[in-house]
């Protein structure tokens, strides 16, 4: 009996010890991704630092700058901390989350000049994804959101939500191919709202004004002058009750 109750209290003694260290490596690793996140937000142009460092927000406005709905972020995350226990449907949604992770994490690394092979970083346990981050905000290359849309952008899947102080990102709103959505048939192209373009870029000219419908009106023909009135009038006619004059009588 006494042998057993020295087993178990050497378990104890360790998992008090190891817990609060446990406690102080998570907290660590917390406050230096929060801070690498917050360079990356920088270079993307989010507007407050405070954004970076919110549990779980911080991955949504992540989401957002990798093309892909915030909201899906939240249920893979949320979905996946609640029934992680859970025989099956846990497994299936550890798979889901961590799916999402790599999509977010490619779209962000292109963005940054990094493209797929980096992600091969997240097989170190533990401190891989910290790399990753690291190399993302303390590389000198410039925050380039005008890539290719995402496969998925034609899908659920795809960032349509608006949220003031994040740019919104044209290559998740934008149709496949290049350019914005037309107003109206033939009307001029309108960015999409909360768009910020990248520095240097120029809207493409508007299309040329249709010709109108019908031909403008001719103007009128000059009218034609008055006939000019004789300046000599004519004889006036005799009374009729006077006789006619002799033409033999002489003249007055």
């Amino acid at each position: 009996m006494d042998s057993t109750y020295d087993g178990y209290g050497a378990v104890l003694a360790f998992l008090l010890i190891l817990l609060p260290l446990l406690l102080i490596f998570a907290l660590a690793g917390y406050l230096i991704s929060a801070f690498f996140l917050m360079r990356i937000f920088e270079k993307a142009g989010v507007e407050g630092k405070w954004r970076a460092w919110v549990p779980v927000y911080n991955t949504l406005v992540l989401a957002k700058l990798g093309d892909l709905s915030p909201w899906v972020m939240l249920g893979a995350v949320v979905g996946s901390a609640i029934l992680s226990q859970v025989p099956v449907i846990g497994w299936i949604l550890s798979l889901v989350a961590i799916a999402v992770g790599v999509m977010v994490g490619w779209r962000v690394g292109l963005k940054l000049g990094k493209d797929w092979p980096y992600l091969l970083l997240w097989l170190i346990p533990g401190v891989g994804t910290l790399i990753w981050l690291g190399i993302l905000a303390f590389s000198s290359a410039r925050w380039n959101p005008n890539i290719p849309p995402a496969p998925w952008a034609n899908s659920f899947l795809k960032d349509t939500t608006v949220w003031s102080g994040i740019p919104q990102q044209p290559s998740a709103v934008a149709a496949p191919g290049y350019g914005y959505p037309p107003s109206a048939p033939g009307g001029p192209a309108v960015p999409p709202a909360g768009y910020e373009p990248a520095p240097g870029y120029q809207a493409p000219p508007s299309p040329a004004a249709a010709p109108p419908a019908t031909p403008p009106a001719m103007p009128p023909a000059p009218a034609a002058d008055p006939p000019s009135a004789d300046p000599t009038p004519p004889p006036a006619a005799p009374p009729a009750n006077e006789p006619p004059a002799d033409p033999n009588a002489p003249r007055r």
